[in-house]
């Protein structure tokens, strides 16, 4: 059972950090994520979120406001979101002056992601302690949103200060885009989030820690929102989990054969977030994924139970983003997605229901419909010979 407010319906999209396995050549790679946008676009999914890292090899977007810049020129109507901007790595003013000229390049489809930073190698490589990074994101994150909404800000920290400072444009969004803290197992994203306002990005939602505290992460976002004269939104919530889908079981595991075990041995090996699940094994590995609800490995039933998986556990959110991997080829990953287009959406949004019943309503009636098409028919015959026959008397 949901809880979203009336008239609210499930949204869907992306959330790319990217991952392309070492070895490839990058531009290439890079092309291929653009034109995975560009194909998202053309299938109705709502947002994309691009990540933002500087080292391992394999999320290789140093710069989500730039990635959005060029996906921005080749789509149309997707919303566009850093995912995220780690906050430590730029003084605050900066960046929120480059997302203000994002909004207005972007006609407003931008969105702000915002986090402490993901990758220990990123902070070591800049001479930031990781015990101070979440505080860092905090202080960043009221001072970027006191400048976006056109105030003038002096604010001394450890690391930053910003004098009598003040955007000298104001976002096309108003009062700016939407912003939203990034949470994985701990409470400090939803803590953030409540008491500035924020939304809510759950990037390790499907994980057993991340998917075992969604209730309290909601319930830390509404005790803070209350504490500080905040207002939170369940529609405005994401939760991101990692998905590939085919026509029949079968083929979704033949497909991931492709990738997935470089995927998982990025996780084991080098990045400190622990989504992957202890096997090197692939039989076993795509069983242990989809048997601990992380990932699903399936067809669209298979998608269309995580979500509602999810939609119970959480009680009720806003958007699920898949996120972006390349577990399959580039045709197969392409299909999966224009199966959660074409057959899971529509589940979630109602829009398939009117379909249904008016086929249903017809079918129903059909004896009748036809029983009436037919006698308009005679009828028109009939009425056809017996002005035939009018005409031949008076002849």
């Amino acid at each position: 059972m949901t809880t979203l407010p009336a008239g609210e319906q499930l949204k869907f999209g992306i959330f790319l950090a990217p991952f392309h396995p070492v070895g490839q050549n990058p531009t290439l790679a890079l092309e291929r994520d653009l034109q995975l946008i560009e194909h998202l676009d053309e299938l109705g999914f709502d947002e994309a979120w691009f990540g933002e890292h500087h080292s391992a090899g394999y999320e290789i977007i140093a710069s989500p406001e730039v990635f959005i810049a060029a996906a921005a020129q080749r789509t149309k109507h997707i919303k566009l979101g850093t995912g995220v901007s780690s906050l430590p790595y730029h003084h605050p003013f900066m960046l929120a002056d480059r997302m203000v000229l994002l909004d207005h390049l972007t006609r407003g489809r931008v969105m702000i992601g915002v986090g402490p930073g993901a990758l220990p190698s990123d902070a070591f490589m800049m001479g930031i302690d990781p015990a101070k990074q979440r505080d860092m994101m905090e202080e960043s994150l009221e001072a970027i949103l006191l400048l976006l909404s056109g105030e003038t800000v002096s604010m001394e920290t450890d690391w930053f200060k910003l004098v009598k400072a003040r955007l000298q444009m104001l976002p096309l969004q108003r009062p700016y885009p939407e912003v939203a803290v990034a949470a994985q197992v701990s409470p400090a994203g939803p803590r953030a989030a409540g008491k500035f306002g924020c939304s809510l990005l759950s990037i390790g939602a499907t994980s057993a820690g991340g998917f075992d505290v969604l209730g309290a992460h909601w319930d830390v976002m509404d005790e803070r929102a209350a504490e500080f004269g905040t207002t939170v939104d369940r529609s405005k919530w994401r939760l991101v989990g990692p998905m590939h889908i085919a026509d029949t079981k079968e083929q979704a595991v033949s497909d991931v054969a492709f990738g997935l075990e470089e995927w998982v041995d990025y996780f084991q090996r080098v990045a400190a977030l622990p989504l992957a699940p202890d096997t090197t094994n692939f039989d076993s590995l795509v069983d242990a994924l989809n048997a601990s609800g992380f990932a699903v490995i399936g067809t669209v039933d298979d998608a269309i139970a995580q979500v509602a998986r999810l939609q119970e556990q959480s009680k009720g959110f806003g958007t699920f983003l898949l996120m972006g991997h390349e577990w399959a080829d580039t045709a197969a990953t392409r299909h999966s997605y224009e199966l959660i287009a074409r057959y899971v959406a529509p589940r979630f949004q109602g829009s398939s229901d009117k379909l249904t019943a008016s086929r249903d309503w017809a079918a129903e009636n059909r004896p009748e419909f036809i029983g009436a098409a037919g006698n308009a028919v005679m009828s028109a015959i009939q009425k056809h010979h017996e002005e035939k026959a009018a005409k031949a008397s008076h002849v």
